[in-house]
């Protein structure tokens, strides 16, 4: 499945340097104090969240002079200089306290051994990576909700301070992604009355499933919030009125076409974007050479799905769902493809989850 959202809250610090996330992170900016049940007096606070920025201002010019010179060289000796460059760099990112910076940078050790048109997909990267750095050194120019998603990019968190939205969540979809310091769940939630797609994170330490679980094709009647950041679509659980039960409810949906440019749109605000949740109606699953696509039934558009998703038994649940029949989807779209994550039949029927 594609990279999602999600940093890993400071109590999981221990177990990991955070994985890379999109754009329903949680942020927090550098120079704001945090609480004072936790951290002390204000000032205490202000000066340790100064420091930190400091740090990460450091690392972030650092990172654009290694990049820089990676350029400089030529990428001919990339390939024979192996990991240990790009886990040298990603240490001295951890150091300087921006945990996303380093979780970039070890994806860039990766992409050297990835196959043919990996120097394609290294420059790609480097532009990436470089953007982030230049967004966090240049934060205080950006917009309120794009340098707080720069802020999530580089590591850093915040509170989730949009006001409670109560409503009828039915649960989307929910899947784990895991290394060996973290196991990161991911829930989706669509809102009945206020048409809104949300995202909850949890987090387990490595081998240890998250405590948060909401059985897909369920609703609950209750409160979320948004965190700060291009898009605010993720958001945290707050007060909750009743247990999850069944529940008629479905996503609004729309073509590949639309989803497509759902997702362009969603890069103006966050460059560093993987996905967007989307949901399709009246699509089928057929083949296409080596991989599958969704296909839109009433059109002559269709979405390529990830090629990860060809090996998951997912895809098998949902060609025997379909049956050649128009289907409804909810996944994620992104520019690998799109990868679904439940499918309903056109007439009644039961969410079927694929992952």
């Amino acid at each position: 499945m594609p990279e999602s959202e999600g940093e890993a809250p400071e109590r999981a610090e221990g177990w990991s340097d955070e994985p890379r996330g999109s754009a329903e992170e949680g942020t927090a900016d550098a120079t704001a104090p945090a609480s004072t049940s936790t951290s002390g007096a204000p000032e205490a606070a202000r000066r340790r969240a100064e420091r930190r920025a400091e740090r990460i201002t450091a690392g972030a010019t650092e990172l654009e002079q290694r990049l820089a010179d990676l350029l400089r060289g030529g990428l001919a000796g990339v390939e024979q200089a192996g990991y240990g460059l790009w886990e040298e760099t990603a240490a001295r990112m951890v150091d300087a306290q921006a945990p996303g910076l380093a979780s970039r940078v070890r994806e860039l050790g990766a992409i050297p051994s990835s196959g043919p048109g990996w120097p394609v997909r290294l420059l790609e990267e480097c532009a990436l990576l470089h953007l982030l750095d230049q967004g966090w050194l240049r934060r205080a120019r950006l917009p309120d909700d794009l340098a707080a998603t720069v802020r999530s990019r580089v590591g850093l968190q915040a509170s989730a301070d949009g006001p409670p939205v109560r409503d009828r969540w039915l649960v989307l979809a929910q899947y784990d992604t895991a290394d060996a310091r973290l196991t990161t769940r991911r829930v989706w939630l669509y809102g009945a009355e206020s048409d809104r797609t949300a995202l909850l994170l949890s987090y387990g330490a490595a081998g240890r499933a998250p405590e948060l679980a909401l059985p897909v094709g369920l609703a609950l009647d209750a409160e979320v919030s948004a965190y700060p950041g291009a898009g605010r679509r993720r958001a945290a659980l707050g007060r909750r009125f009743a247990p999850p039960g069944p529940a008629r409810i479905r996503p609004s949906g729309g073509t590949t076409s639309e989803a497509t440019v759902r997702y362009g749109d969603a890069l103006r605000d966050d460059p560093w974007l993987d996905s967007v949740p989307v949901t399709l109606e009246r699509v089928v699953p057929v083949p296409d050479g080596d991989g599958w696509q969704l296909a839109d039934a009433d059109g002559d558009t269709a979405l390529p799905l990830t090629r990860s998703t060809g090996s998951q038994p997912g895809l098998w649940r949902l060609v025997a769902l379909s049956g050649g029949a128009p289907v409804t989807v909810f996944g994620e779209c992104g520019h690998r493809g799109f990868t679904p994550l439940t499918a309903w039949p056109t007439g009644p029927g039961q969410a079927v989850p694929l992952c």
